[in-house]
């Protein structure tokens, strides 16, 4: 029988690749500002309101928020948590994939606010799934976009709207 003491567990790969030192309280502080910075210029250009802008980042209560996003204008340090700084990634990924997938501001925000027929968003705005109050909303908008930059589900947008697909005689190897 083998000795079962001696068996080492293995080690999940994901904790290899990122390790854990990135929930570090020294790496959270290093991103907390810019971050919670950045969140605040993007819930602007989104036009959402306080009571939103509270939902994404789950829910702080007004005496929580309003010092944060002071400190973070004013260039200060403070620390977030995990959770708020996943929220605030993941908004900040919604914002880039928008950029790729749309050539302007008011096409951007008018996918996040119209009605959608996707059945994620069963005939809501996308905007009502990441200001759910739900990390899980936020990331399955951002999941959506990312899905939709790699050519999945959504048309083209209006510059790749006439682009004709390679074919064999395209190819040419020298």
């Amino acid at each position: 029988m083998a000795n079962v003491s001696a068996r080492r567990p293995a080690t999940p790969v994901a904790t290899e690749a990122l390790g854990a030192d990135r929930f570090a309280a020294s790496n959270r502080r290093r991103l907390s500002a810019p971050g919670f910075r950045t969140f605040v210029g993007i819930a602007a250009r989104w036009g959402l309101s306080e009571e939103e802008r509270r939902l994404v980042l789950g829910y702080p209560s007004r005496s929580t928020y309003h010092p944060g996003a002071r400190l973070a204008r004013e260039q200060g340090e403070f620390t977030l948590d995990v959770d708020v700084l996943t929220r605030i990634s993941a908004v900040l990924g919604i914002h880039q994939a928008l950029g790729v997938l749309f050539a302007d501001t008011a096409e951007q925000i008018g996918w996040l606010r119209e009605p959608h027929d996707a059945p994620l968003f069963g005939g809501q705005p996308p905007l009502r799934l990441v200001t759910s109050g739900t990390l899980d909303g936020i990331l399955w908008v951002r999941r959506f976009l990312d899905a939709a930059r790699g050519g999945i589900y959504m048309p083209p947008n209006a510059a790749d709207a006439g682009f004709t697909p390679y074919d064999e005689s395209d190819l040419v190897f020298a």
